[in-house]
C-alpha cells in the first residue's frame, strides 16, 4: 500500500462527559485538520518555527489555546492587551495563510437524546466519515492516511483505539473499509499540525454559541472547511443534533 499524500490532525474543544454539562459551553466539538504533506513540510511547520522564535526565542513552545487565552506559563507575558491582540493577530494570520482543509463536528451535548451516546465517537464517525470523501475527491481513498491525535490517558486511549477500528472496518455509513491509521500522539509532541488543530478548535465552538458575536477567528477559519458548491455546512462543519 501507498502513502497518501494528505495527514490529518486532530484536536478538541470541551470534554466529552455527558455526566455534568457545562451549561456556559454545553459543546464537544472534534476538528480535523487535513494537510497535504508537501505543503505542510515546506510552509507550515517553518512558518509556526519563525513564529515561536520571534516570539520566544527559540521553537520548543508548544501553542495551546487554553493557555495563550488565560495567559498561563510562557505566555504570561501576554498580559498586556496590545502585545496579546498582536501575538494573535500573526498567529491568525498565518493560519489564514496556509493550505489546509477542515473537517469538524460539533456534538451539542445538552441537546443529546441519549446519555448512552459517547459524544466523542458520535464526532469521530462524522469526521472520518466525511475525511473519507474529502480523500476520495482527490483519488486518495485507496493510499493509507494516517490520522493523529493526542492521547488522553490508558482508558481514553483504548475506547478510541476500538471504536477507531470499528468505523474504519466499515461501521460507517458508506459500508466501506477506510485506510485510515491512528497515531496516539504524547500531548507534549511539539507537532505543529496538532497546534494548527488546537488553536482552531475552541473559535468553532464560540460561533455556534454566539453566531452574531464578533469572532475574527472563525471568519478565517470557516473559509478553510471543506465544502460543496459553496457550502461547507453538513460538509466541512457538522452539527449534532441539527
Amino acid at each position: 500500500m501507498e502513502y497518501s499524500d494528505y495527514i490529518i490532525y486532530v484536536d478538541e474543544s470541551g470534554d466529552h462527559s455527558l455526566v455534568s454539562v457545562n451549561k456556559d459551553y454545553p459543546l464537544f466539538i472534534l476538528v480535523f485538520c487535513i494537510f497535504e504533506k508537501s505543503k505542510y513540510s515546506k510552509s507550515a511547520v517553518l512558518k509556526l518555527k519563525e513564529f515561536k522564535f520571534k516570539h520566544f526565542g527559540h521553537d520548543m513552545i508548544i501553542l495551546h489555546e487554553n493557555d495563550i487565552r488565560r495567559d498561563k506559563g510562557v505566555f504570561k507575558v501576554l498580559n498586556s492587551r496590545e502585545i496579546k491582540d498582536k501575538f494573535l493577530d500573526e498567529l491568525t494570520n498565518i493560519i489564514e495563510e496556509e493550505d489546509f482543509t477542515i473537517i469538524a463536528t460539533v456534538i451539542q451535548k445538552d441537546k443529546l437524546y441519549s446519555t448512552k451516546n459517547n459524544p466523542y465517537h458520535i464526532a469521530l464517525k462524522y469526521c472520518m466519515e466525511r475525511t473519507y470523501k474529502f480523500l476520495e475527491s482527490k483519488k486518495q481513498e485507496d493510499k493509507i492516511a494516517h490520522i493523529v491525535v493526542e492521547q488522553r490517558g490508558k482508558r481514553e486511549d483504548e475506547e478510541l483505539q476500538l471504536e477507531f477500528k470499528s468505523i474504519k472496518d466499515g461501521s460507517n455509513y458508506q459500508n466501506k473499509k477506510f485506510n485510515f491509521e491512528i497515531i496516539m500522539s504524547n500531548k507534549m509532541s511539539n507537532s505543529a499540525g496538532l497546534q494548527f488543530a488546537d488553536l482552531i478548535a475552541r473559535p468553532i465552538g464560540l460561533y455556534i454559541l454566539k453566531p452574531k458575536q464578533s469572532n475574527r477567528a472563525y471568519d478565517v477559519i470557516k473559509k478553510k472547511f471543506n465544502h460543496k458548491e459553496g457550502s461547507y455546512k453538513g460538509i466541512g462543519l457538522k452539527l449534532f443534533p441539527q
